[in-house]
């Protein structure tokens, strides 16, 4: 391996990990979710539960919405 070679820097995809806007979006409102839906549960509403429900299959749509309009990791 020559100097040049090592200086140059090069981006892993392989190890890309989906660290994306798309990706973390998808997550937050998933985990924002599953913790309504959690205290919902835990003070026995219906509603808050379902509205948990609901912020959760948004936050799905979001990360698949997000991905295909670029936002995602890339693929190479």
């Amino acid at each position: 391996m020559t100097d040049s070679q090592a200086t140059t820097p090069v981006r892993d995809y392989e190890h890309d990990h989906g660290n994306s806007v798309a990706a973390w979006t998808g997550v937050a409102l998933i985990m924002l979710g599953f913790l309504v839906a959690s205290i919902g549960v835990g003070i026995l509403s219906l509603w808050v539960s379902i509205a948990g429900g609901v912020v959760v299959v948004i936050g799905a749509a979001a990360w698949k919405v997000l991905s295909s309009m670029g936002y995602g990791a890339g693929t190479h």
